[in-house]
Formats: structure tokens, sequence, C-alpha cells
């Protein structure tokens, strides 16, 4: 379901491969919403959320790196979007996950799909041209 598109191209090869990478863990997010003979989600989605919070904040920290090397004027923006983004994955109450799980991975979906959607195609790929 969640594959990395030719459109979200970038045209640096570090970016890409790490946009490549967030999409691989949404689609392990969505394959365990379809676990359908799977009552007790808890822990697998604890360590999806986990490593999509570590996996996201290197990237930011490569792609921002980036950014500052070639002089990117937007980059004091990009800043502001990552943290905002950094504090939205950030904040999963733990326990409300445990109370409903699926309505919790659809929420964690929606958050990233539109995050890695619009952010790649609307301000990412400002950064290769």
């Amino acid at each position: 379901m969640y594959e990395f598109q030719e459109e979200f191209l970038t045209g640096i090869d570090q970016i890409d491969a790490e946009h490549r990478r967030l999409f691989e863990i949404a689609d392990e997010l969505y394959t365990l919403k379809c676990e359908e003979f799977m009552p007790d989600k808890y822990d697998h989605i604890r360590h999806i959320l986990e490593e999509l919070r570590d996996y996201t904040l290197t990237h930011f920290e490569h792609e921002e790196a980036y950014m500052e090397s070639v002089g990117y004027k937007r980059l004091p923006e990009q800043k502001r979007q990552h943290e905002a983004f950094e504090e939205t994955i950030g904040g999963w109450d733990m326990e409300a996950i445990d109370e409903d799980q699926d309505e919790t991975i659809e929420e964690i979906l929606r958050i990233v799909t539109n995050w890695l959607v619009n952010h790649i195609l609307y301000e990412d790929k400002l950064i290769g041209e």
C-alpha cells in the first residue's frame, strides 16, 4: 500500500533513500493494520512508532545538514515544520494506544501519510531544485 513513487524524488540520493525508508515504515504499520488474526498489536505498534520516531529524527538531522551545506534559504521554515512533526509523532499516549489499537494505527497512518506526501511534494522537492 505504501510505496515510494518517482514523483517523490528530490534528486538528492541520501534524502530520497531516507524518504523510501519512511514509506517502508508506514507500510509496516499498514500491514499490521491489515493483520486480522492478531488480537493484540500493542507491542508491534510501539516498536513501529519507536522506529518511526528514531528514523525521522535521524532523517531530519541529515536533511537539515544538507540544506545548511548548500545554503538553502528555506531552512528555517523546514526546521519549524520538522519540529512540529517531531512533537506530533512524539506525543502519542501509549496507554491510549493500548485501548484502541486499530483506531490508533489508522490515526498514525493518516498523520504520516499526510506528512510524507505533502511535505515531500511541496517542501523537500524544492531543496533539489
